[in-house]
């Protein structure tokens, strides 16, 4: 099938996008209010996309209910300028799917859902306690994508400081994929786990036998 996107509504090039590109790693961000309510949110457009500096982007995307068309994190981000990416695992699976619903902005996700928090290092903003990966981040830029539904405003951000629980990490910063257990989004509502990894090492151009 060929298709041409321009031919397609908002809602169907969505459809395409998240149905193609899997799977996505979740960003589950804290961030704070103003007045102190700590919002939690998952976020499936996001990836690292630089290590000097260690740099984070997310895409946040148009809401439409709204005077100003953003959500909660996005705003609470653009005001305090930090946040908390924190990884989210197996275990996590079902109180993240929770926090995706759209609160009132008077009720925080954590207190409403009961999260377990702790202090971050570096920022005021806290990180999720049971999550095995937390990036505290400070915001670099953002970049508006488009205008009106289906659009975004995609966030970089500087990691400045990064917790990693103990047990999927050795003294190399080699990271085990399979005690990290990262949930990862699919299309709809699916997601899918890591269950076999698999290992290529990268073959050098002289090594190659024609």
């Amino acid at each position: 099938m060929e298709i041409r996107i321009q031919d397609l509504t908002v809602r169907d090039r969505y459809k395409l996008l998240i149905g193609t590109v899997v799977p996505r790693p979740i960003a589950w961000i804290t961030t704070r209010a103003e007045n102190g309510i700590v919002n939690l949110a998952p976020f499936s457009y996001f990836n690292a996309v630089a290590s000097n500096p260690p740099t984070l982007a997310v895409s946040f995307s148009w809401n439409p209910d709204r005077d100003d068309h953003h959500k909660d994190s996005l705003r609470n981000l653009l005001a305090s300028r930090e946040c908390v990416v924190n990884v989210v695992s197996e275990t996590d699976a079902e109180v993240m799917n929770l926090t995706a619903t759209d609160f009132p902005q008077d009720i925080g996700e954590v207190s409403y859902l009961g999260v377990t928090l702790s202090e971050s290092q570096t920022i005021e903003t806290p990180r999720v306690a049971s999550a095995p990966v937390a990036f505290e981040c400070g915001l670099d830029r953002t970049v508006q994508i488009g205008d009106g539904p289906g659009s975004s405003t995609l966030a970089l951000l500087t990691v400045n400081h990064v917790f990693v629980a103990d047990d999927v990490i050795d003294d190399g910063f080699y990271v085990n994929v399979e005690r990290l257990a990262p949930l990862a989004r699919l299309a709809g509502g699916y997601y899918s786990l890591l269950k076999k990894p698999f290992e290529l090492n990268r073959v050098r151009f002289s090594d190659l036998k024609k």
